[in-house]
């Protein structure tokens, strides 16, 4: 064998091998991001409704079917992922990913440039990255499942067409019954803040000299029908020549957040009884219902029901809802149900816990446990 004929072999093997690191970075990026949603498919469609609401129009109109776009997503993200692992009709299912990237890149892109939501969601709380790290992230993606579609020829399957085929289908199977296997009980693994184990006063501290949010503050005013700019440092502020006109704040850079930063309980009157809450030594449980107008019928029977039992023990229950006193009253005369209900923020609510309604257990603040009304005991 030639000089020649070495070097282009080792070349062959280097190309080789940098088109199957791509299909499995590619693949797994899109397995953990398919799976982590796929447990979490309320996050998701949360997420999703969020999108559809802020583009408007047609779109806030399907934000009826956020749920089922939201398993459709994790299990599309799971079987394009699996189907590039393991070699599985690499053709199509590159094909499939290509479109895929199409779609989320520029989306990403118009995102990463509007803002108009804070965190992409394509980790779900597993990951929480910027949207510009989303672009770029899916820039090279785009790359890598052009490399893959370009070279497909190079991948050899090492499965038959059938196992293939049965491949596929368990594939999606798969994807379809674990978001609704989380959606009838909780994520298999809980990315929240608010998971079993934290102490809620503990999050909600923040560390000293932690730095703080910084903003950038400019005044526009207006003297002889001429708009200028000014900063805190120079305005006219005993200038009467001057008028004021607009003032524009725009953050620098953000300080730090503690992970459980808005955590409150309210009753009616807009009393705050959370350090009263938080700091009970005995057990105590929270019923959550984020929404009465979205809370399961069953589950509110099923809620009222164990609230009785944990009353008659003589343990500490509170109803935590973001919905008006107006829906509190309907909920109460549909449902028959007793407790009284607290406020919260309904954000924070769909936070600590997926189900609606759900049951948390606190001991001195520390979360001790998490049911969805399906596991109440």
């Amino acid at each position: 064998m030639t000089a020649i004929q070495k070097k282009n072999n080792k070349g062959q093997f280097a190309g080789n091998i940098l088109l199957q690191i791509s299909r499995f970075i590619f693949g797994a990026v899109f397995v953990f991001s398919g799976f982590v949603k796929a447990i979490d498919p309320l996050g998701s469609t949360y997420k999703i409704e969020d999108y559809l609401r802020t583009f408007g129009g047609f779109f806030e109109s399907m934000a009826d079917y956020a749920f089922p776009l939201a398993i459709a997503l994790s299990t599309i993200e799971l079987l394009i992922g699996l189907n590039l692992i393991f070699k599985i009709q690499l053709n199509l299912t590159a094909i499939l990913g290509l479109l895929f990237m199409i779609v989320m890149t520029p989306l990403t892109l118009y995102i990463a440039i509007k803002n108009p939501v804070t965190d992409c969601g394509c980790f779900g709380d597993a990951l929480v990255i910027s949207n510009w790290a989303t672009f770029f992230k899916n820039i090279v993606l785009i790359g890598l499942i052009i490399l893959i579609l370009v070279y497909q020829s190079k991948f050899r399957p090492f499965l038959s067409l059938k196992v293939q085929q049965i491949g596929t289908v368990t594939f999606i199977a798969a994807g379809i019954l674990l978001s609704i296997y989380s959606y009838r009980h909780l994520p298999m693994i809980d990315f929240l803040p608010y998971k079993t184990g934290v102490n809620i006063p503990k999050a909600m501290e923040i560390p000293e000299n932690a730095p703080s949010d910084v903003y950038k503050t400019n005044f526009i005013y207006e003297k002889d029908g001429v708009q200028k700019e000014f900063t805190l440092e120079n305005y006219p502020k005993n200038d009467s020549n001057w008028a004021f006109v607009d003032q524009k704040t725009e953050l620098i850079s953000k300080g730090y957040k503690a992970p459980i930063h808005d955590f409150s309980i309210m009753n009616a009157q807009f009393d705050d009884i959370t350090q009263q809450v938080l700091n009970f030594p005995g057990l105590t449980y929270l019923f959550i219902m984020y929404d009465l107008n979205e809370t399961s019928i069953n589950g509110a029977k099923e809620a009222e029901k164990t609230y009785q039992k944990y009353l008659k023990a003589g343990i500490k229950c509170y109803a935590l809802t973001g919905s008006s006193d107006a829906d509190v009253q309907k909920f109460k005369e549909k449902t028959n149900v007793t407790f009284t209900f607290w406020k919260t923020d309904p954000t924070v609510l769909k936070t600590m816990i997926r189900a609606n309604p759900g049951l948390i257990l606190l001991k001195k603040g520390t979360i001790q446990g998490k049911w969805n009304w399906r596991d109440f005991k």
